[in-house]
């Protein structure tokens, strides 16, 4: 007797076109699809992740300068924040397995060509790919989840798959180090095809729900595509570039931005006089996408306190990631539980309060960490790094389930406008929070630097004092006094070098505090104005009928 079909009930109908049906699914099933979830979660940013926890320690091992490594950060981040101009369609075209299929073909590919043939240039080719499947596999997680829990738990469901792919920055921090640094990068490429392979094998296993299919591409779309991946990719390499050769030192980053606006506005150029564009050009200057856009890029700005300017300050105390796994340890637990909470209370019409409450957590945070010291060890930070990481979580999906309700007033022609606005205000913003960041310690390192010098001037007593003491513990191992001396001198330089660097850093969480401050004084704003105006809008009681 033949297999009876199963027929999908209207609610059980995707949202969006390219999304899978939900039908009703056993105990087993929902297991199955949340251990998925995660999988492809992992999957998808795992493996940058480790990279840019590592870069300083790998790029020694590749035997390329840090600034030429950072290059490998803005590959991934072009092709990630560009995937979704190509993705988005083709799982609307070709359905679902036969994109995760390509996704997954081409990624576990990359990385065996990387590991056969390690090079360089091998290892450019896996993170422009790595970028483009993480673009496809973050959003095969999401509707992994979308499985797990019931349809009236969508907004939760919203929550948890966007906010798992966010757990692989502690996870990465917590990886031994010689497990990813040892043979050009060897365990990085390694770690990337297991999780491949798994994501291959769960999803064959149990396969995502069917979806509607219609043919959507069209030739210029080839066009849009192109441009936008050159313009991103000469941004990001600029924006990742510009501390390390200097903003004002190098002509070519100039350029660089140049012909990044020149390509970006000629795709906005295009689309706007598409008659069926791939992005809603006009839609990006209303008010509401406008608001989460700016607000998505400065919260992702503020969050690379704990990515670069908290980790910078325990790695000029000596620290290296193997010393800080309990620190990420807590991290993670925290985010966990802010998952949890951020799902608990997930509704749409509590978006803006949540980003409000995150924004208000990250304040806190980076303000704790604005007392660092030169004692200041990974136990100390716990608390502060804590609340970012929950902040995080926090943030993210309420700022999805915002976005996609305007998405459903629009229709789902502006899905793609709002997915690649939305991948792309995450992407830049993590590279421009490091750009800002490290520019400004770097500018401050070198104005307390002067003032640290100049409040000790030729002849200071208690300079004499330390560079005779450090002269005498030197002694049995230079013969010659002057030698000694000079020794001594140098280590005074050094130990004035790293507190002018730790005072810079904590200018850097002063400036992530205001600026969350400030965010959370804009969202409060904006909560009063809706409330306002709701208020208008409702009759007054006993009013007449």
């Amino acid at each position: 007797m033949a297999e009876r079909r199963y027929i999908f009930a209207p609610e059980e109908r995707p949202l969006f076109p390219g999304a899978p049906y939900s039908p009703r699914l056993s105990s087993g099933d929902r297991v199955v699809y949340a251990i998925s979830g995660a999988v492809l979660a992992l999957a998808s940013g795992l493996g940058n992740a480790l990279i840019t926890t590592n870069l300083y320690v790998m790029a020694g091992n590749m035997g390329l300068y840090v600034a030429e490594a950072n290059l490998l950060l803005a590959v991934f981040v072009a092709f990630n924040a560009t995937a979704n101009l190509l993705l988005v369609r083709a799982r609307m075209q070709f359905g679902i397995p036969a994109c995760l299929h390509a996704i997954l073909g081409t990624l576990i590919l990359g990385e065996l060509i990387a590991l056969c043939f390690p090079s360089t240039g091998t290892t450019v080719l896996a993170r422009a790919i790595s970028g483009v499947a993480s673009g496809g596999l973050t959003t095969m997680g999401l509707y992994s989840v979308f499985q797990v829990f019931p349809i009236r738990m969508r907004p939760m469901a919203v929550v948890v798959g966007f906010s798992l792919p966010q757990l692989a920055i502690p996870i990465a921090r917590m990886v031994p180090l010689d497990r990813v640094a040892s043979d050009h990068w060897a365990g990085v490429h390694g770690i990337e095809l297991a999780l491949a392979l798994a994501a291959w094998a769960l999803t064959t296993l149990r396969p995502l729900p069917p979806t509607d299919r219609s043919k959507v591409f069209q030739p210029l779309d080839a066009l849009t595509i192109t441009l936008a991946m050159a313009g991103m990719l000469l941004g990001c390499t600029g924006l990742a570039s510009g501390r390390f050769y200097w903003w004002s030192d190098a002509p070519w980053l100039g350029w660089m931005f140049a012909g990044a606006l020149l390509l970006l506005g000629l795709v906005l150029l295009i689309e706007d006089r598409r008659a069926q564009p791939l992005l809603q050009v006009r839609w990006f200057g209303t008010a509401d996408i406008l608001l989460i856009a700016g607000i998505s890029l400065v919260v992702r700005i503020a969050l690379t306190e704990q990515t670069y300017a908290a980790v910078g300050l325990l790695a000029l105390g000596g620290l290296t990631n193997d010393q800080m796994h309990g620190l990420f340890a807590v991290v993670l637990l925290a985010m966990i539980g802010g998952i949890a909470l951020a799902a608990w209370l997930a509704r749409p019409d509590r978006a803006l309060p949540m980003m409000l409450c995150s924004a208000l957590v990250i304040a806190l945070g980076a303000w704790l960490d604005t007392h660092s010291t030169s004692d200041t060890r990974a136990t100390q930070l716990m608390v502060s790094q804590s609340l970012l990481g929950l902040g995080t979580v926090l943030f993210l999906g309420p700022a999805l389930l915002f976005g996609i309700g305007r998405v459903l007033e629009r229709g789902p022609t502006h899905l793609v406008s709002f997915v690649v606005l939305f991948s792309t205000t995450q992407n830049l913003g993590g590279l421009a929070g490091a750009a800002l960041l490290g520019s400004l310690q770097t500018i401050r390192a070198r104005v307390h630097a002067e003032i640290l010098a100049d409040a000790m001037p030729q002849g200071d007593p208690l300079a004499a004092q330390r560079i005779a003491a450090g002269a005498g513990q030197l002694a049995p191992l230079l013969a010659d006094p002057g030698a000694a001396d000079t020794q001594a001198r140098a280590r005074l330089g050094t130990a004035l070098q790293n507190q002018a660097n730790i005072l810079a850093f904590n200018d850097t969480f002063w400036v992530v505090t205001l600026l969350a401050l400030g965010l959370a004084a804009f969202l409060a704003l904006v909560i009063l104005q809706q409330e306002m105006r709701r208020l208008r809008a409702t009759p007054p009681a006993g009013g007449a009928a």
